[in-house]
């Protein structure tokens, strides 16, 4: 199969994981290939959040996620924390896409400082020295000013923040439409067509 693009998606530890999973079964649906990243506390917030009991070995982990929502052989890969040989490790290789969704306090911070102790926090500062597209959706309330120094030290560089933070005026009436929209806001970003959630301005029509 013949796949529009490849597009790092990271889950790391923050509460959020559905917004995560939907936006990999979108990507997959549209036919992407999709690299999957995931912290050791991410695989925890899964299995409590949306009782996903995540391998800790890559193969297992690829096979239950590509069984789950019903992907292509060889459209998604996911690859553990320590793995240094994956193509999103190297510049030469790392898709020039990535979204970190949920996306931490702490892996702000590592990734606003180039910390790279682990493959999600590499893989970021991969894309932000190519001058890629990188995206975080940090889950965190209240923000303190340590996070919005990094934040804005991260937008600075280029990096879009989009806090989980889900619009009422398209009147959800489920936690999935909340949800969707905030993984429209990301397709939006990324220049993927959708039709998730009703944009403002256009009532019950065009979506």
């Amino acid at each position: 199969m013949q796949y529009k693009e490849t597009i790092t998606l990271a889950f790391s530890g923050a509460s959020g994981a559905p917004y995560g999973l939907r936006l990999l079964e979108v990507l997959l649906a549209q036919h992407f290939r999709v690299y999957v990243l995931i912290s050791s506390a991410a695989r925890v917030v899964l299995d409590t959040e949306s009782n996903i009991k995540l391998s800790g070995n890559e193969d297992k982990a690829t096979e239950q996620l590509s069984a789950l929502f019903n992907a292509a052989d060889g459209q998604l890969q996911v690859f553990g924390k320590d793995n240094w040989f994956s193509p999103v490790a190297s510049g030469s290789a790392a898709p020039k896409k990535m979204i970190v969704c949920p996306c931490s306090a702490g892996s702000v911070s590592a990734i606003a400082v180039g910390a790279s102790d682990n493959l999600l926090e590499r893989a970021a500062d991969v894309v932000i020295k190519e001058r890629g597209q990188l995206i975080l959706v940090p889950r965190e309330t209240p923000f303190s000013e340590i996070h919005l120094e990094n934040m804005l030290k991260l937008a600075k560089l280029g990096v879009t923040i989009m806090p989980a933070a889900p619009g009422f005026y398209h009147q959800p009436q489920t936690i999935n439409d909340l949800v969707d929209f905030m993984v429209a806001r990301i397709l939006d970003h990324l220049n993927i067509e959708h039709n998730l959630t009703k944009r403002w301005g256009y009532g019950e029509g065009k979506k």
